[in-house]
């Protein structure tokens, strides 16, 4: 039989019962696998597999599910008393501590155990597959196979080589996970894989602007949210993680990255953790969780009732936001002056431009006129809110007329203080620039790093591709305004930033 065809149909074993573990059994078992479900404590695995029962013949109750197909996925799964139990497996994943001596001693025993021809992976996160592997005689069998949670329900799966993993590993770990229906990517093992390697700043710019009381958490994850398109904002998201999680992963990149400050953990956060606040599954987080809560909405500026402006003119290359474009132009005459500089509009005596890492009033120093910058959206006509900054220099009015204009459009305006990049520009140009340098340190190809921050996190365009959409003059140009503002090296440009920006502002990866 073809190698490939058999590990589609070999009996499978995972080992750990915990949340991955089971959502990963579940996986397998929906396949079409003989699965042999292991754990330590014999009764937490049975307790697992009598809850997943229960989960999933709910489902069926509830007219979601067929009866059949769930009672044979069921039968799938077996459970497995020891170790010796799983000699037949092809492959063998483990989701248990993320210890790197358990981890080593396992596979340790499992080689004694298995077939030279049995696959082994880890569903780590955060332990490098390299170590990992060094513990076996023939390190070559030995793979990531990075599972998202839940696994059942989440599409991507990081397949991670270590140094010693063969091509015949990852291949055959590919046509899996093909046949399991999930999207794979390949990636080399260095710390934090892909996805919990460019997510950082994600958190990071967020939490940042937390820090530094440029709004609430309701009005920070509004801006990402509701302007940036991202699917979740980042406060919420890290209290639906658990803050400890979340910590824990920033932490161990930022110190497998020998303390960049690319990747420097907030002290807000581990604040939160200190006190025991960790998200929904606690109770609090950055939010409050209970039937007697009430969620707490972003501040949005007033409506105004002022005049429109009487004037806006369109300046400037808007290819990158045409969509802005098309509804400023609604309001006025076609972009009059189109040429290679940054778009912005003249709204009477206002210049409203996208933001680039300056702060509205170094720009209103620099030309002389009132200033008001607007954020980056994934797309503008279907935003619903936009987040704007105006230059200390303007005066109540000059302000007014940019949000009457915004909200006539339709948006609910948030009006941040004076910050530089505001949010979702300089979250988008770290994530494109932390993107750039995977692909260039050969952690992982462009395509496959996209797909992995769009299934695995569901972000609304991979970073590569949203910064080759804006042109990568316009993400240097960030990152290098925001490098001067803070003075630190957490905004350094990557070198293939630069090299992109250099030759060609419109690259593609």
């Amino acid at each position: 039989m073809n190698e490939k065809m058999a590990i589609t149909s070999a009996p499978v074993a995972v080992i750990g019962a915990g949340t991955m573990g089971i959502g990963i059994a579940q996986v397998a078992a929906a396949a079409g696998h003989r699965v042999k479900l292991f754990d330590i404590a014999l009764p937490a695995a049975s307790r697992a597999l009598e809850q997943l029962g229960q989960r999933l013949r709910k489902r069926v109750e509830a007219g979601k599910a067929d009866a059949h197909s769930t009672e044979t996925l069921l039968g799938h799964i077996q459970l497995a008393s020891s170790l010796s139990d799983l000699a037949d497996c092809s492959l063998v994943i483990e989701a248990v501590a993320e210890k790197l001596a358990i981890k080593q001693s396992l596979f340790r025993d499992l080689e004694a155990i298995c077939s030279t021809d049995t696959l082994f992976a880890s569903n780590t996160s955060s332990l490098s597959i390299t170590a990992i592997a060094s513990a076996l005689q023939h390190p070559q069998r030995m793979a990531g196979l990075h599972f998202f949670n839940p696994a059942p329900l989440m599409k991507l799966v990081e397949i991670v080589g270590g140094l010693e993993t063969s091509p015949e590993t990852l291949s055959n770990l590919q046509t899996l996970a093909q046949h399991w229906g999930k999207h794979s990517v390949v990636c080399r093992s260095t710390p934090g894989f892909i996805v919990n390697r460019v997510a950082r700043p994600f958190y990071g710019e967020t939490l940042r602007a937390l820090e530094e009381q440029i709004a609430d958490p309701a009005t920070l994850d509004a801006v990402l949210r509701d302007a940036g398109g991202f699917a979740m904002g980042p406060l919420q998201l890290t209290d639906l993680i658990g803050q400890d999680v979340n910590y824990a992963v920033t932490e161990s990149v930022y110190h497998a990255f020998y303390q960049d400050s690319r990747f420097t953990p907030s002290l807000v956060q581990q604040e939160l953790v200190a006190a025991g606040h960790l998200g929904r599954k606690s109770g609090r987080g950055f939010y409050r969780y209970g039937s007697d809560q009430v969620a707490p909405s972003a501040t949005f500026a007033s409506a105004v009732t002022a005049d429109m402006p009487q004037s806006v003119t369109l300046h400037g290359d808007w290819s990158a936001i045409g969509e802005f474009a098309q509804l400023l132009t609604g309001n006025a005459a076609a972009i009059k002056h189109p040429g290679q500089t940054s778009p912005f509009a003249q709204i009477d005596e206002v210049t409203f431009m996208l933001t680039n890492g300056k702060t509205a009033s170094q720009v209103a120093e620099e030309i002389g006129s009132p200033v008001v910058l607007f954020d980056l959206s994934v797309n503008y006509q279907h935003a619903s809110v936009i987040a704007i900054s105006s230059a200390e220099q303007n005066t109540v009015p000059h302000t007014a007329k940019v949000i009457r204009l915004l909200q006539s459009l339709g948006k609910q305006v948030i009006h941040l203080p004076d910050y530089p990049g505001l949010l979702v520009m300089r979250t988008v140009a770290m994530l494109a620039n932390e993107a750039l340098d995977v692909v260039n340190k050969g952690v992982a190809n462009a395509a496959d790093t996209d797909d992995a921050m769009r299934f695995g996190v569901n972000y609304p365009q991979g970073p590569l591709a949203w910064g080759s959409k804006l042109g990568w003059q316009q993400i240097l140009t960030t990152l290098e305004n925001l490098q001067r503002y803070y003075a630190e090296p957490r905004y350094r440009p990557m070198p293939l930033l630069r090299r992109y920006a250099a030759n060609y502002s419109g690259a593609k990866c």
